[in-house]
């Protein structure tokens, strides 16, 4: 069970910081999409958090959508 944990939290951003570092856009830029609903994420607590992998899909999907 240690496994599956270790590979969850290499997944998990925590923090706006980080999904904003994980995604190269301004920490406010992740607050304004998260609001907005435009950005895959939910909430411990405060905190914004977002699975890399969710993220990684999402970005696909966009790219197929706008093609």
């Amino acid at each position: 069970m240690q496994a599956a944990n270790d590979n969850l939290s290499a997944d998990l951003l925590r923090g706006a910081d980080a999904i904003a570092e994980f995604l190269g856009f301004p920490r406010r830029t992740i607050y304004h999409a998260v609001a907005k609903g435009h950005l895959p994420s939910f909430r411990v607590g405060e905190t914004v958090c977002a699975r890399k992998s969710t993220l990684t899909n999402w970005i696909s999907e966009q790219e197929r959508k706008a093609a």
